[in-house]
């Protein structure tokens, strides 16, 4: 039995997350400024006050989400049994289980977050939260969706049980939220994101990350890492290097990857980062789950 940490991704910043922080634990303050040299930005100000604008623009919200998350991980002094980030927060996971450092994990994820702003101007798309409905039921309607309108939508996110968020081309997306509508989803909306995450829109991003990724030194984990490509838990390097560049085009199964965890003996779960998303996700994954978190 062990304590398995979770790692949030985008949606979860706010303006002035780690100010206190910054402010009381030398730890967290280095760690925020040796941040702002190795990228060149202040990112610092951006973190503490925004403007919230540019704070959701994804060539800074990744990176400062992940600043955060590792930042306040290694506060806290913990061995981990396992790991899981969501999205973006599996680069946290990695730094977390010392696959990969702070620094050049800082690097690769302002590179991601470039890269993926940009395969949303060039490759225009949405993302919409589809609630209330069986994963099959989903998948069905973003099948039915993109034969109607000859684009891609795709399930991109399997959150939680009845949770998904879907993701492709504008309008095949806004003929699957409104087939969800009319099949009786409790709740179907786009939300206001910079492109179609996790889909094959993101084609240009997978392209460019290629490169940095393979040059990437990756270590073998102190512990399984569980990855949002497969649900599963490895510690292979080669494979946590594959996982990662094709977590771009496909969907993010963290219910999945939830379950496993449990399933492997996972006996709490700690998550650590802005916000308390991935506790309500693990709660509605399953309601005896012991979880706590670290903001």
């Amino acid at each position: 039995m062990s304590t398995a940490y979770l790692f949030p991704g985008q949606g979860s910043q706010f303006v002035g997350m780690g100010k206190d922080h910054y402010k009381t634990n030398e730890k967290f303050a280095a760690y925020v400024d040796q941040a702002n040299d190795i990228l060149g930005i202040d990112l610092k100000s951006i973190l503490f006050d925004g403007p919230e604008e540019k704070l959701k623009q994804t060539e800074f919200t990744q990176p400062a989400i992940f600043l955060h998350s590792v930042a306040l991980f290694n506060t806290l002094d913990a061995k981990p049994g396992m790991v899981a980030g969501h999205s973006l927060g599996e680069f946290s996971a990695l730094v977390a289980c010392e696959a990969v450092s702070f620094a050049d994990a800082l690097k690769i994820v302002r590179r991601r977050g470039e890269l993926m702003q940009a395969a949303g101007t060039s490759n225009p798309g949405t993302m919409a939260a589809i609630v209330g409905m069986e994963d099959d039921a989903v998948e069905k309607i973003c099948a039915e969706a993109s034969e109607l309108t000859s684009k891609e939508v795709i399930a991109a996110n399997y959150n939680c049980p009845g949770q998904l968020v879907i993701s492709g081309y504008v309008e095949a997306v806004e003929k699957a939220v409104e087939l969800a509508k009319e099949n009786g989803a409790r709740m179907a909306m786009l939300l206001p994101v910079s492109g179609a995450f996790h889909s094959s829109l993101m084609q240009p991003a997978y392209d460019g990350l290629k490169e940095s990724l393979q040059n990437l030194e990756i270590k073998t984990p102190i512990c399984p890492i569980y990855s949002n490509y497969t649900a599963q838990a490895t510690t292979e390097v080669e494979e946590i290097r594959s996982n990662l560049l094709n977590q771009l085009l496909n969907p993010v199964r963290w219910t999945q990857t939830l379950l496993n965890m449990m399933e492997h003996g996972a006996e709490s779960f700690v998550e650590v980062g802005p916000g308390k998303v991935l506790q309500g996700l693990v709660k509605r994954t399953d309601r005896k789950a012991v979880i706590s978190g670290h903001q």
